[in-house]
């Protein structure tokens, strides 16, 4: 018998059965939140029934209440994404707790502003308030001891009433230890959802993972437990054939954004190509499909 079991007596659990009827009483609403990142909201999508037939509609956002990973190597615009994302919430006066892992409070505060500038935000005092830091990259305690991590961030959501929160990243919370991911991510998973919390996750590929592939370091154990992964990457046109396929001259950088499975909702199963901006912005453009129907046509 594994030593945890002994801990339980050996009943059903009556607790843990529910009619989808009941548990449906506890289900949120699906509705979208907009992201502040061109050509990502239309991304998703939500069925309506209409003369006996599905049909899609746009769900302007990520879905509410996800907890979403993002996942790609080094430079492929991760943190961009989510502080294009922290921003636009924020300046929508909502709450956003930003839990700063790779770099202290204060640059992360200089590169949000960056953000918002870039977003035409012209106040920036107003996102001052509405973006709470826990700066888990200066302090080792937050990073080391999970227990005091989630009483920390639960006081900051209580505190600032905040409905969002952004982890960059949360392979930083299991360096050293890739064994313990799918216990680290497994916990915060389960509290953003006691929490009701819409929660990006940025988690770090090894540069010997396969690109556009969902697995980050620490293995699958992200992938498997969150509700969604978005894998970005980026690739150098060296031979003929990649200029063919992408369009895109021999020499040049090419960005790559694909949602690899959401379960909380419909969703683009293509391969997009990505560009960053010279802001510094994300923008989501048109599918490698799109681009490949007008070659031929």
């Amino acid at each position: 018998m594994p030593e945890n079991e002994s801990r339980y007596e050996h009943k059903p659990f009556l607790k843990g059965v529910k009619t989808l009827r009941e548990a449906g009483k506890e289900a949120p609403e699906l509705t979208g939140v907009p992201t502040g990142v061109d050509g990502l909201d239309e991304m998703f999508f939500t069925s309506v029934i209409e003369d006996g037939k599905a049909r899609k509609v746009p769900l302007g956002g990520i879905p509410k209440y996800a907890v979403i990973n993002i996942t790609g190597v080094s430079d492929t615009g991760k943190s961009l994404l989510v502080e294009q994302f922290s921003v636009k919430r924020a300046v929508e006066g909502e709450r956003v707790v930003f839990i700063t892992v790779e770099s202290p409070a204060p640059f992360v505060a200089m590169a949000l502003k960056e953000r918002a500038k870039a977003m035409g935000v012209g106040d920036l005092s107003v996102i001052d308030e509405n973006i709470v830091l826990i700066d888990a990259a200066s302090y080792t305690v937050l990073r080391e001891s999970m227990q005091t991590l989630l009483d920390t961030v639960a006081y900051a959501i209580k505190t600032y009433k905040a409905d969002y929160t952004v982890i960059d990243s949360i392979t930083g919370l299991y360096e050293a230890k890739e064994m313990m991911a799918r216990s680290v991510v497994r916990q915060l998973f389960n509290f953003m959802k006691k929490w009701y919390q819409t929660a990006l996750f940025v988690s770090q590929k090894r540069s010997g993972h396969e690109e556009l592939s969902a697995e980050a370091a620490g293995g699958y154990a992200i992938s498997h437990i969150v509700d969604c992964t978005v894998v970005m990457s980026k690739k150098l046109i060296i031979t003929r054939y990649d200029e063919s396929i992408y369009r895109r001259p021999i020499g040049e950088m090419v960005r790559l954004f694909r949602i690899d499975g959401c379960r909380m909702c419909g969703h683009d199963t293509d391969t997009h190509f990505m560009e960053i901006t010279d802001l510094g912005l994300v923008k989501i453009g048109p599918s490698l499909k799109e681009l490949a129907k007008r070659r031929d046509g």
